[in-house]
Parts: structure tokens; C-alpha cells; sequence
């Protein structure tokens, strides 16, 4: 997609918003949530995710260990594991992070914003939604708004202010929608941009991220996650504009970094 033809884009998606009289409830409120930490390594970046139907509570357990053992940035889950996750992880730097809406982006909008406040009351720091495909493909532009900046809003309305990443599922969408649905989760205050649930047709790609990043700036996270296998694949989402890795390979990757790094 043309730099030109995304900008008229981000212009038409910003209009919509205009004419509606919509504004976000709240802004991001971490500046620096959009760079790659000096000196980080790819581990540290990585969200350690375990999403199955079928995920069982000692695998859970032992993603908390993993996550401790190799410092990744966050163990992410389903909402049903959070309290088991915040008493593993209470003395620990990894952050909690919760799904919601997941993963089709299709519950009713109070419904994913009370789910986000539950999994923040039981201890989670960063809330995942998934952005309303079908509000995106009908082109319901205010819709899609008003779902995430009420997500938000929960987020930052709490002390610690809670980490709001919006997923826009790429493998469903066009690219002007790719570029509607960054603008729409960057305007609504949204933290980060996440390309996929990894339960979809497809996962990240390096031009999907580099797409994304063009659309957010500096100023948002970019998170690509699904399909990321190895460390030069991580290595080449962050290269293409990514700040933070969704995968289950994270053991593997980590294990390949060190093996690089000794």
C-alpha cells in the first residue's frame, strides 16, 4: 500500500471521527511505550502466551516458571488462569497479561470492557483486545472506536496504569482496513497495535508490522504475535518496527539467543 494512500486513510478514518463528535476517554500514558528498551534482548520482549481451550493448570504453572527462568516481559493468558497467575507471579517482574473478547472481537462492547475490569481486579497489567473485525470490514468506524476507548479507559483508569494492546487479526483484513484499524485503536488511546490471536488464517508478517508501525509512529507499540517460530523471525518483526513478541516458541528463542550470545 502507497505511504500516499495510507495517509489519505489515517485523513478519512480521522474525519469520520470528527463529523461523530467522538473523543477518546483517555490517552496513552506511558511515552516510551511505543521504543524497544536500550539494551533489551529479544527475551525481554516476548510475551509468553498459552491460549488454548485445553490448557490445563500445571501447563499454566510451568509458563510462570519458564517466564521467571528466561525474563520475559509477560506470561499471557485466558482470564480464567489469572488469579492462579498473579500468586505465581507475585514476586516476580513479569507482567500479567489477559485476553479479552477473544478471539473473534465479536462480544458486545460492555461486555469485553467489564471482562478487561475483572482480569484487572484479579491482577493483570495488560489487557489484549480484539478489535471488532466485522465492525472494520462493515466500516463502522465509531463503533470500532468507542469498543476500545472504553477497553482503555478501564486500563488507565487503574493506579497502575494498565497496558491496553488492541488486536486487529491482519489475516482477516485488507490493507486500507489494516490501516483503519491501527488509526481507530491509536486514536481511541490504545497502547499497542497487535497483528493476530494466533487463532486465525495467519499470523504475523514482517510486512504487516512494517505497515502497522508506518500507521501508529513512535508514539504506539507494535506487538507481532503468531507464527514466530525462531529467533531470527523474532528478530526480523522488531527490525520491521515490532517492540514486543507474542509467541509460544518463546523457550525455544530464548534458548537460541543465549546460545548466540555465549
Amino acid at each position: 500500500m502507497s505511504d500516499n494512500l495510507v495517509e489519505i486513510t489515517i485523513k478519512q478514518v480521522n474525519a469520520i471521527l470528527s463529523e461523530a463528535g467522538v473523543v477518546a476517554k483517555t490517552g496513552r500514558t506511558r511515552p516510551d511505550v511505543g521504543r524497544v528498551p536500550e539494551n533489551a534482548s529479544v527475551s525481554g520482549l516476548i510475551d509468553h502466551t498459552l491460549l488454548r481451550a485445553d490448557a490445563m493448570a500445571r501447563e499454566i504453572e510451568m509458563l510462570c516458571f519458564e517466564a521467571k527462568e528466561f525474563g520475559f516481559a509477560s506470561v499471557c493468558v485466558n482470564s480464567w488462569y489469572v488469579p492462579l497467575v498473579a500468586e505465581l507471579l507475585k514476586d516476580s517482574e513479569v507482567t500479567i497479561c489477559v485476553v479479552v473478547g477473544f478471539p473473534l472481537g465479536a462480544s458486545l462492547p460492555q461486555v469485553t470492557a467489564y471482562e478487561a475490569q475483572e482480569a484487572i481486579n484479579a491482577g493483570a497489567r495488560e489487557i489484549d483486545m480484539v478489535i471488532p473485525v466485522g465492525a472494520i470490514k462493515s466500516r463502522d468506524i465509531v463503533g470500532a472506536f468507542n469498543d476500545v476507548t472504553d477497553v482503555a479507559t478501564v486500563c488507565h483508569d487503574h493506579p497502575d496504569e494498565v497496558i491496553c494492546k488492541v488486536i486487529i487479526e491482519t489475516a482477516l483484513l485488507t490493507e486500507p482496513e489494516k490501516v483503519i484499524a491501527c488509526q481507530i485503536a491509536k486514536q481511541a488511546g490504545a497502547d499497542f497495535v497487535k497483528t493476530s490471536t494466533g487463532f486465525s488464517s495467519g499470523g504475523a508478517t514482517v510486512e504487516n508490522v512494517a505497515l502497522m508501525r508506518q500507521v501508529v509512529g513512535n508514539g504506539v507499540g507494535v506487538e507481532a504475535s503468531g507464527d514466530i517460530e525462531t529467533l531470527s523471525q523474532a528478530q526480523a518483526m522488531i527490525n520491521a518496527g515490532a517492540n514486543r513478541i507474542g509467541t509460544r516458541s518463546s523457550v525455544y528463542i530464548a534458548q537460541e539467543e543465549q546460545r548466540q550470545e555465549n
